[in-house]
């Protein structure tokens, strides 16, 4: 049974809902009972895409990967209204006129040009490495703070949206090396970590060594190995970041090294080329970490 809402005033039952002022009133003595009241909406059902844009009250959540954050309104192309209706000839020069400045004051200034040249390429780069959306905002973010900072002056738009990629990827623990970055971007290894460290310094970017342990999976899905032997190279990093062993090298040649042991071990064996392509490390390197690592973790291994 519904309770009976009274005024603790008068004690009438005469109560109303203002929500435009978002108050709860007495109609007899005008007593403001809540002044909280949030405006549930009308219940509705949706069964298809069209109905749920129609019936829908919200627009898309707020994003940094948008130069204007996603929040600015456009103009359809439609030629037509609200109501679905086509808009008179008559109107329609109109029309195409709003438009053309809606298009021009969206982007009013050079930093707003920047911004929507940078973060496109930003976009560009992410779906290229199938980057998820975190990585996303947060490279948008780090390139914000550098223009905003006046950091990419002299330097390249696209250069300095790769190391604001590579150094988010770095901050949300999914780790990709200059070299990736560097083939879909088509800006150069050197370029890209000189524009990281400039970066990081200047914004006090702070980000810990990527660990051998992140490179693993990816590796060994595009080795087209097992997860034996994944579960088998996690437990040798293990063995040897207790030893010590990792400290002060490169943490793909400890991985590319740590996997090619464990592809000998659990027999699905590949060749230090193909690990060292995957991994984008010279052989020799591999060659250098598996003697150091068979060596002082006593591991038996029969070529």
């Amino acid at each position: 049974m519904e309770e009976i809402v009274r005024c603790p005033e008068c004690g009438s039952t005469r109560i109303s809902n203002d929500y435009v002022r978002a108050e709860t009133i007495c109609d007899v003595c005008g007593f403001v009972i809540d002044d909280n009241l949030i405006d549930q909406g009308p219940e509705w059902r949706a069964f298809d895409s069209e109905q749920r844009e129609k019936r829908e009250r919200t627009g898309l959540p707020m994003t940094y990967t948008i130069h204007d954050k996603g929040l600015s309104t456009t103009i359809s192309w439609a030629n037509r209204d609200s109501y679905g209706r086509s808009i008179p000839t008559r109107s329609r020069a109109q029309m195409y006129r709003l438009r053309k400045w809606q298009h021009r004051i969206r982007i009013s200034d050079a930093m707003e040009r920047n911004l929507a040249i940078a973060l496109s390429n930003l976009d560009r780069l992410s779906s290229g490495m199938g980057l998820p959306r975190t990585v996303r905002e947060t490279a948008a973010m780090i390139y914000r703070k550098a223009a905003l900072k006046n950091l990419v002056r002299g330097r390249t738009m696209e250069g300095t949206a790769a190391a604001a990629l590579y150094a988010a990827c770095r901050q949300c623990g999914v780790p990709r090396t200059l070299d990736e970055i560097a083939t879909v971007s088509r800006i150069p290894r050197k370029t890209i970590g000189r524009n990281h460290r400039y970066l990081a310094r200047e914004l006090g970017l702070k980000m810990t060594p990527p660990s051998p342990k992140e490179y693993i999976s990816r590796f060994c899905n595009k080795l087209g190995l097992s997860g034996d032997v994944q579960m088998k190279t996690l437990g040798i990093l293990k063995e040897a970041s207790d030893r010590e062993l990792v400290s002060g090298r490169g943490p793909l040649g400890i991985a590319a090294a740590s996997l090619y042991i464990a592809a000998i071990l659990c027999g699905e064996r590949r060749t230090q080329q193909e690990i060292a392509y995957v991994a984008g490390v010279t052989e020799v390197t591999i060659r250098n970490r598996y003697k150091e690592l068979t060596k002082k973790l006593d591991i038996d291994i029969i070529l």
